[in-house]
């Protein structure tokens, strides 16, 4: 048997200012087009089958006639706090019912209960750490930010227990104010070489991100092993955890100077505070389970001085290698949507092989933590910034300078490229811009620099033997010319719709990111 009307003891209640009877609506007699119902027919049984997916129906009325407003459900449903209602009209009032299967309808289902708390706890502890609006791999980076953090925080509590005990070893016959001054140089001495590394290494947070933050990680998880050295040599107290503070201060420099750009290239709605204070309470909750974890290796062990006392040696090769690889893999997910020389070369390669513009996501991919020993390994790379005496080819750059005009605002030349980590030379091309160059002038001369450099390419060997000779030919500087000329048509063809599709592509296009060594110009005089 239907009910006319439904009740729920949860529902809230919506009265309306008014009570007609029975409602009355005019319709024009000029007006031929058929109405549709405002309202669904109410079609209720005692049992109330709610669902989560629920999609509303859509029920059309095609008769003529005035439109009513029959008691039914309403098209809106709201979801909140893991919680599903809908609104219900009884002809007099507006309902909110629950539609969940919450309160309002008992279940003697253990396991459908189970999946519904479930479910709700889920939703919440979700709202309690996750940002509403963020990238899509940033759960990706939370899951490797859980595995860094725990294992970080619980060697930082192990370290400090070994230094807390080398203080005690070293200074059993001195004053306890000694101690306390041990203790106030070395944080002096590394706050202070903390300031010294932010400011010589300000544009690095920029343009290599990745490979800064990194690398300081790896040289912070090398100070904690240096404070468990403590307790072996607690007359070299000052001395250990000098050098372990300073590293420390290091990476807390480059982590405070690379947190808000990480924290942005996952905030796609311009939520850039939400997801930084959900970033500080999954650090904590994060930290106080490493807490947890070197409490309870404390506790099994409390009743074997021996054994405690070499915990710290067994398991910190264990524990770094889980916090580092937290740390490079979490990384990975990072796509900063920023334009640097490098991220830029790996588009414009793209480009100019495939032709079309990568996304942040695919160019992190290819980017990856790119290791100082990484630098350099491409056949002919292009660099930025000025010419250097000492990695000149003489007549090559004296002929690159010598044809620039008053309307470039770069050139193009030929250098010694040298990788100092390998001591190798090799052939390379220098992009210098001149005072005045905004972006488009940037990204117009790498474009041109990296068709120079695949027509190059084609006939390697031929080049390198002819750059590596003494004396070229006329005929070769006539050949480079042409490959000049050719280039730059292509690149200036091919501008317009590069820039269209890296917007697109949602890459910050307005400004390039370059080192300090990269931002040396030069100025144009005509004499």
């Amino acid at each position: 048997m239907q009910s006319t009307s439904y009740t729920a003891p949860n529902s809230q209640h919506f009265s309306l200012p008014w009570k007609s009877p029975e409602p009355h609506f005019t319709t024009r007699k000029s007006t031929p087009f058929k109405s549709k119902s405002r309202f669904k027919t109410l079609t209720l049984t005692n049992s109330l089958r709610p669902s989560l997916d629920y999609e509303p129906e859509e029920s059309i009325d095609k008769g003529p006639g005035p439109v009513t407003a029959s008691p039914g459900r309403l098209p809106v449903v709201i979801r909140k706090s893991g919680r599903v209602s809908r609104y219900f009209w009884d002809g007099n009032c507006l309902r909110l019912v629950r539609v969940d299967g919450g309160a309002s309808s008992f279940s003697f289902d253990f396991d459908d209960g189970f999946r519904k708390l479930f479910r709700i706890l889920a939703s919440a502890v979700r709202d309690f750490f996750i940002p509403k609006q963020v990238s899509e791999s940033y759960m990706d980076y939370v899951k490797w930010k859980f595995l860094h953090r725990v294992f970080s925080s619980a060697l930082q509590v192990l370290a400090t227990q070994a230094m807390f005990r080398a203080i005690g070893i070293g200074y059993s016959h001195s004053l306890s104010s000694a101690a306390a001054l041990n203790w106030v140089l070395k944080d002096g001495l590394g706050r202070l070489s903390r300031c010294i590394y932010t400011a010589s290494l300000a544009s690095a947070f920029d343009t290599n991100l990745k490979r800064v933050r990194f690398s300081t990680s790896v040289i912070f998880t090398l100070s904690i092993g240096v404070e468990l050295l403590t307790p072996a040599f607690p007359q070299y107290f000052l001395l250990l955890a000098s050098v372990a503070n300073i590293a420390k201060q290091i990476s807390l420099a480059s982590y405070l100077a690379t947190n808000t750009a990480v924290h942005r290239s996952f905030a796609i709605g311009d939520n850039l505070g939400e997801v930084s204070a959900k970033a500080q309470i999954q650090t904590v909750c994060f930290d106080n389970l490493g807490l947890l974890l070197a409490a309870l290796l404390n506790m099994l062990l409390k009743n074997s001085p021996r054994l405690l006392a070499g915990l710290p040696f067994v398991i910190y090769p264990i524990f770094s290698a889980f916090d580092l690889i937290g740390i490079y893999q979490g990384l990975k997910h990072v796509h900063l949507p920023t334009l640097t020389k490098d991220r830029l070369e790996i588009i414009l390669n793209t480009w100019i092989e495939l032709g079309y513009v990568p996304s942040p996501a695919d160019v992190s991919k290819e980017e990856g933590v790119d290791f100082l020993w990484s630098k350099g390994k491409n056949a002919w790379p292009i660099r930025i910034g000025c010419l250097s005496p000492e990695d000149q080819i003489p007549k090559w750059s004296m002929m690159a300078m010598q044809y620039t005009s008053s309307e470039d605002y770069y050139f193009i030349c030929m250098e010694i490229f040298r990788n100092r980590v390998k001591r190798t030379k090799q052939q390379g091309m220098l992009l210098c811009l001149r005072e005045g160059a905004i972006t488009a002038n940037i990204i117009m001369g790498f474009l041109q620099a990296c068709y120079i450099r695949k027509a190059i390419l084609v006939k390697r060997s031929w080049w390198e033997n002819i750059i590596g000779g003494s004396d070229p030919l006329d005929s070769v500087f006539n050949e480079w010319f042409q490959v000049m000329e050719d280039s730059k048509r292509c690149a200036q063809k091919d501008l317009s719709l590069l820039n269209e599709q890296m917007l697109g592509m949602g890459w910050a296009a307005k400004n390039i990111l370059l080192s300090t060594p990269e931002q040396a110009r030069y100025s144009f005089v005509d004499d």
